[in-house]
């Protein structure tokens, strides 16, 4: 299949050649009519096979269209147009510029964060439960059938070999017998059983093992000893290789990997649940972690200097942390604003009439007055550095414990004692 850029197929003007497989070669391509960029899979033709295999990839490449064009879904790559050109058979598809496939990340040192592979892993599910639901089980489940794209979406492609299940014509396009990639295959694949949608979920699994663990559970010298340890052996343990895996995780794993069906998940929607769940507790773990670093933060600024722990846990639950980038206006000059910030990291610039007339540092506090009532603002507060702050409500403190109230007032008025000492010796040396 060389030598086809710069040529039209149908439509489509091939640009170049952007991947390649078993069944065929993928072209990106240019639609003139939408002046869009299209992937298009040229099945490859072989003039040397025998009839029985040229007729087994034909029966693919109309199994492959049939079953993309039941499937609309934003997690599996979508399917354009079909058609034969000059005995060439090609299917147009989605082109996702820049792509990575998921092998790119299943090597040590490449991981990516659990969270992550977490949510790349429920997509997934939910895409691999659409199409079960529509008669289609894909049959490859791999690393290098699942890209993420630019913008960390997921995209499931390559329904070469997929098994359709409903439809009046599903005798005449099925390819039956052992297909797939041997590693990722289940049990009742690789003895060439019957395949339902669980066998998608068992590749899946071994996915997900590979995501998180950068080894294939699998893994032999030949297809023999892969066979043997797909039917018969049981995978290593998750926690035998990392230590920092939650352990409900590992379970989901295991259930995904059973070697009967009958202990598997029933269906996919099963395990998008299982690991929606996963993903809240790893989301609401990472904020408490930073809780923890948000109050270590606030231990070090002068302007809590005294408060007890227990105080600063209310302040972090009445604050509420805010970001800014250089040059960004946090507080203007003229404005009203209900309550006060402390700066937690960066540099600001006090303006008035847009001259600067002072530079605060981490620790310092502003907009202070509206604890005291709520004139207009007599400078404006602009971002020196990539900024964050503490913005404290009025409210909060009022409805803070007795204790943290006086610190409140004791850091206020000390911060401002600060600020006027400072703006008396400018004067003076004026």
């Amino acid at each position: 299949m060389k030598g086809l850029e710069s040529q039209t197929l149908g439509k489509y003007e091939l640009v170049r050649e952007i991947g390649r497989g078993s069944m065929g070669t993928v072209y990106l391509a240019r639609d003139p009519f939408s002046l869009r960029d299209v992937a298009v899979k040229i099945a490859d033709v072989d003039p040397k096979s025998s009839q029985r295999i040229a007729r087994r990839r034909r029966k693919l490449f109309f199994n492959e269209a049939k079953a993309a064009a039941r499937l609309r879904h934003p997690n599996i790559i979508a399917t354009i147009d079909a058609g034969i050109d000059d005995s060439l058979r090609y299917i147009a598809m989605e082109y996702v510029a820049g792509a990575q496939t998921l092998d790119l990340f299943c090597i040590p040192g490449n991981l990516l964060p659990i969270d992550r592979v977490v949510s790349i892993m429920l997509k997934c599910a939910i895409a691999l439960d659409y199409a079960h639901n529509r008669g289609v089980i894909h049959r490859d489940i791999k690393p290098k059938n699942i890209m993420l794209t630019q913008d960390n979406e997921v995209k499931i492609c390559d329904f070469g070999i997929a098994l359709l299940t409903e439809g009046e014509d599903i005798d005449t396009t099925q390819v039956m017998g052992t297909l797939g990639s041997p590693r990722y295959m289940s049990p009742e694949q690789v003895t060439n059983e019957g395949i339902t949608n669980q066998s998608d979920i068992f590749s899946l699994g071994v996915v997900l093992y590979e995501l998180l663990s950068g080894n294939n559970p699998f893994s032999a010298r030949n297809m023999a000893d892969v066979t043997q340890k797909i039917t018969r052996e049981a995978h290593r343990p998750l926690k035998e290789i990392r230590d920092d895996i939650p352990s409900a995780l590992m379970h989901i794993v295991d259930r995904t990997l059973k070697k009967h069906p009958a202990g598997r998940y029933r269906v996919a929607m099963e395990l998008a649940a299982d690991l929606n769940l996963i993903y809240q507790d790893i989301k609401l773990s990472e904020q408490e972690l930073s809780g923890k670093d948000r109050l270590e933060a606030l231990k070090e600024l002068s302007f809590f200097r005294g408060f007890e722990e227990s105080e600063l846990m209310e302040v972090l639950v009445s604050g509420v942390w805010r970001h800014y980038d250089v040059g960004e206006v946090i507080l203007e000059e003229g404005s009203e604003e209900d309550g006060f910030f402390v700066l937690i990291v960066g540099r600001v610039s006090v303006r008035r009439a847009g001259t600067e007339i002072g530079v605060l540092e981490p620790g310092a506090s502003f907009g202070e007055i509206g604890f005291f009532y709520r004139p207009e603002h007599e400078a404006s507060i602009v971002a020196k550095d990539l900024v964050t702050v503490l913005q404290v409500g009025i409210n909060h403190i009022e409805h803070a414990s007795v204790s943290c109230q006086l610190r409140f007032h004791k850091a206020i008025l000390t911060n401002v004692s600060k600020r006027y000492v400072s703006a008396l010796g400018q004067l003076g040396t004026r």
